[in-house]
């Protein structure tokens, strides 16, 4: 299976199987319409009035080389199932939850402006012990684990979190782990101590903001109704100043602003390098949700969000966008392409009462809690529906060309629009497909 299309004025094919990423001449790309589903001698002669029969043959050779080197029309027989579902039940990744509560009331939240459709509350330091040891004892063989503190809003826990950091710190080693700790803030508590520790300690850091005043102030307000945008951006400007690992300056787009381009332009421009902008996953009742009629603006936008990427690339004031970061290789890992985040399987969510569910967006429907950790249950009764929730088991994503990429999508996105894991989020898709064409199109101009 091939994919092809036109980026600026290069042709592009890509072998979905394989990964390879051909540039191509407009001969190639043209045959290319028709073959192999027709045979040689048919597709040249469709395409004489515009090419001589030598270069069509010359052009045929040259398909011909790249099929037998296994760059074109590759198969994926080397997939099996043991591949797909035989990875085994450890867990090796945690989003603890440190407090269902936050300092905001953004109007798209999906976690209940961080209630969770439950009480208020703060993970105390015990259960927060216990769910470290959860992870430890259900890793299996996996020496490297990773917790990302959450929320609502984890700065207003913030003492528990040292406490746990220094904890794990001291339990991964009876156990020969190494605990990756990452960290997701809306930034209002941000302040010299909290950003010393927290460069100090974590690995990633989220930084929440959409981008433009107007924009953020639109939708991420405190309590009291008033914007946010003037209070967190020079805290963040602040942090990532010092900043020495990674982070990423992280807002939502949104009907109400489709330019969202305009919005990465302005984190850039105010000097944050590592930046994403995503599109909401809400109810499509509600005014601010995407709609497909929208999908048309959104994909335009994405264009020019690539040419922003480029001309910011040759005035030496390159930034990185989430979307445009892709892995040509693929990666090592056949799980990681075949069924994407691991949650359900690899990767858990817990709360600040101790309850687990498969991942952060299942928080809080029932049918999803899987045990709890200071009672100390765990039934992973949901193992094989999540484990069977892989692209060769979804009847969209197996003729997908993006398919290796996405690797079938969000589960949590697919559950909440079409109340199955195995149909994945069409409008989402789309946009990935779109996204991906420009992050491939990018590496070949600047190949």
């Amino acid at each position: 299976m091939i994919h092809k299309f036109q980026f600026h004025d290069l042709n592009i094919a890509m072998d979905v199987n394989s990964g390879a990423i051909h540039v191509i001449s407009d001969i190639v790309y043209d045959i290319l319409d028709f073959y192999p589903a027709e045979s040689k001698q048919t597709v040249i002669s469709k395409l004489t009035d515009r090419y001589s029969i030598q270069d069509l043959n010359e052009a045929f050779d040259e398909i011909e080389t790249l099929k037998q080197a296994g760059m074109l029309f590759a198969d994926d027989s080397q997939v099996t199932t043991e591949m797909l579902e035989g990875r085994g039940q450890v867990i090796k990744a945690m989003c603890l939850h440190v407090a269902h509560d936050c300092n905001m009331r953004c109007k798209y939240c999906f976690g209940d402006t961080g209630a969770f459709e439950g009480q208020r509350s703060l993970l105390s330091f015990e259960t927060g012990k216990q769910a470290l040891d959860f992870l430890l004892t259900h890793s299996g063989t996996r020496r490297n684990l990773e917790i990302d503190f959450f929320g609502g809003e984890p700065l207003m826990n913030f003492e528990v979190v040292k406490q746990l950091v220094a904890y794990g710190r001291e339990a991964e080693k009876a156990f020969g782990k190494n605990i990756r700790f990452t960290i997701t803030t809306n930034g209002l508590l941000l302040d010299e101590e909290k950003s010393r520790f927290i460069n100090e300690n974590m690995e990633n850091v989220i930084l929440s903001i959409d981008g433009r005043p107007e924009v953020n102030d639109r939708m991420r307000k405190t309590p009291n109704g008033r914007g946010t945008y003037d209070v967190i951006t020079s805290k963040y400007l602040d942090f990532v100043k010092n900043r020495k690992g990674t982070y990423y300056v992280r807002g939502t787009f949104t009907r109400e602003n489709l330019d969202f381009s305009e919005d990465v332009k302005h984190l850039a421009d105010l000097g944050f390098r590592n930046i994403s902008v995503e599109p909401v996953v809400t109810d499509p009742s509600l005014a601010y949700a995407l709609q497909e009629e929208d999908l048309k603006r959104i994909f335009a936008e994405y264009d020019r969000l690539a040419d922003l990427y480029l001309q910011s690339i040759q005035e030496g004031k390159s930034f990185e966008f989430f979307h445009f970061n892709i892995d040509l290789e693929q990666g090592p890992c056949v799980y990681k392409r075949v069924a994407g985040c691991g949650a359900g399987t690899e990767y858990v969510a817990v709360t600040p009462e101790g309850d687990i569910y498969p991942c952060h967006q299942f928080v809080g429907n029932p049918d999803f809690r899987l045990g709890n950790v200071a009672e100390d249950s765990f039934e992973n009764r949901l193992y094989e529906d999540f484990n069977k929730a892989h692209i060769y088991n979804k009847e969209e994503c197996r003729s997908c060309w993006a398919r290796f990429y996405c690797s079938g999508g969000c589960h949590a996105n697919a559950y909440n629009m079409n109340g199955t894991l195995a149909e994945p989020y069409q409008m989402g898709c789309k946009m990935e497909k779109k996204r991906l064409e420009c992050a491939i199109g990018i590496r070949a101009a600047l190949a």
